[in-house]
């Protein structure tokens, strides 16, 4: 055991994983996006929250090269072999644990970031062609074709986030109980159970 590390009652050890930045900035993407998708039509509060949602993804990005272990791409990017095999022994109800992400939610934490990504810069190029406002303006030739276009684009990325989020939710569910460990609690407390056997085989090494 190391300092970080500590005993629980059921006598596993946990450890120190996920970091102030990732917890703070999952749990205020949970909160944008809810409220962004439920203030739909209701412009100053959802287009804050699209601005909110599109600042956190950035700086997401960023930390994903420059943060602390577990929060790094290098981390959690798996080769396709590893990814098809976790999901096997997933299936299975065999999953090996990780300390991080493990392959299938490293997967799932790029699709999201991706699609949330898309959903608040097609908000923003609907608001500029629509308002003539917003970081875009002027950058889009507005018209109603244009307006059209971009309000499809927006929902269609919108609900394409909510169906991943809903996978993501349950594979945190599934995942929780193979594992016998609540990853809801360890995003908020930072603290995960340390893994059986270390992870090996990643497409981007540290």
């Amino acid at each position: 055991m190391t300092s970080s590390d500590t005993l629980t009652s059921e006598g596993k050890v946990t450890s120190r994983i996920w970091d102030p930045v990732v917890r703070i900035g999952h749990w205020t993407l949970v909160f944008a996006f809810i409220t962004a998708y439920i203030t739909e039509g209701e412009a100053p509060v959802h287009m804050w929250a699209g601005y909110l949602l599109a600042a956190v993804v950035l700086f997401r990005l960023l930390w994903g090269f420059i943060g602390t272990r577990h929060a790094r791409f290098s981390d959690f990017l798996y080769s396709p072999a590893r990814i098809f095999a976790y999901l096997k022994s997933l299936l299975g109800r065999r999953p090996e644990h990780y300390r991080g992400h493990n392959p299938a939610g490293g997967v799932m934490i790029l699709l999201l970031l991706l699609s949330l990504a898309l959903t608040a810069g097609s908000g923003m190029a609907l608001y500029a062609v629509d308002e003539h406002a917003g970081p875009l303006a002027g950058l889009l030739t507005a018209s109603e074709s244009a307006e059209e276009f971009w309000e499809e684009l927006h929902e269609l990325f919108g609900n394409l986030t909510l169906v991943l989020v809903i996978v993501h939710v349950a594979g945190a569910l599934v995942s929780s109980y193979l594992h016998r460990e609540n990853l809801v609690k360890a995003m908020v407390t930072g603290r995960k159970m340390e893994a059986a056997h270390p992870p090996h085989s990643r497409w981007i090494a540290r």
